[in-house]
């Protein structure tokens, strides 16, 4: 994956987008208040799903409360530059996105009572989603050799750098009560089950009427023909969406139209030995 870049501890973040300025704030001085939410993914994993869901809790199923802001303003990533004075004008309990892996994290959450979500996804939809993207963002190169693109990710050469250790790091605050995990994949199969599950969470309490919008409003159709929700109010020289859909598929296993048997064999490979000393199975291994 070509893009300007820096690394700060290990991870790739991109030139303009972020400043070692920026994510050494995010990690060192962002004050992480008791009643925030925070939205972790490594990138192409959901992130404007769970945004699009959690807003729409924290609205009680009000698609048009939630709509006021367009998705990147209502749910902004801390660690870019710039995001500073947008959350600090946020109604609370503020949702605020995050791609950080766990070493990078505001230091700040420690002593706190905010809550993280974080959503994870099958590695190989994630190399198709990221691969197609490189196409539409500006920042990056297109992708054009899709083999090369699979070992950028597995050496993770990819912007935020590696998945494996973005998950393991994760991983480790499985146990934690402030800390929740669910994967794309669940979302796609029961997507108000999972919405049941994340209102518990938070504590939440919304009637079944309330949890039906919440999942009528987040669904892949409906978010792609919002336009508070689909990116297209992005300027086309940042995101040009004529050369591909932000939204594109919204499925899971993609990969399977774009590994070929031998390129699927080595990835599997490759998974299991990173993999190995991870003590759970993750939903997309079930079928594997």
């Amino acid at each position: 994956m070509a893009f300007n870049h820096f690394e700060y501890k290990g991870t790739r973040f991109a030139l303009g987008v972020h400043s070692e300025e920026s994510v050494a704030y995010a990690e060192n001085e962002f004050k992480i208040l008791d009643d925030d939410i925070y939205n972790v993914t490594f990138p192409k994993s959901g992130t404007n799903w769970m945004i699009e869901i959690l807003n729409l809790i924290k609205h009680k199923g009000d698609v048009a409360k939630s709509n006021i802001l367009p998705i990147y303003e209502r749910s902004p990533w801390y660690e870019t530059i710039g995001s500073e004075e947008g959350i600090k004008t946020m109604d609370s309990p503020r949702i605020i996105s995050s791609h950080l892996p766990q070493h990078i994290f505001a230091k700040s959450f420690s002593k706190s009572k905010a809550k993280i979500i974080y959503t994870m996804r099958n590695p190989r939809d994630i190399i198709v989603s990221m691969f197609h993207f490189t196409k539409i963002l500006s920042i990056f190169e297109a992708a054009e050799d899709f083999e090369k693109f699979i070992d950028d990710f597995i050496l993770g050469r990819v912007l935020y750098g590696s998945w494996f250790e973005h998950v393991k790091g994760w991983m480790k605050m499985k146990d934690d009560s402030r800390f929740f995990f669910v994967t794309y994949e669940e979302l796609l199969q029961d997507l108000r089950g999972c919405v049941v599950r994340i209102c518990k969470f938070l504590g939440q309490d919304l009637d079944d009427a309330q949890i039906d919008l919440v999942a009528k409003h987040s669904t892949f159709k409906a978010m792609k023909e919002n336009v508070k929700s689909n990116w297209t109010q992005i300027p086309s020289e940042i995101l040009d969406q004529s050369k591909g859909s932000f939204m594109r598929k919204g499925q899971a296993g993609d990969w399977k139209n774009h590994f070929t048997v031998a390129q699927s064999e080595y990835f599997d490979k490759i998974y299991k030995e990173k993999m190995k000393d991870v003590n759970m199975k993750f939903f997309w291994e079930q079928s594997s």
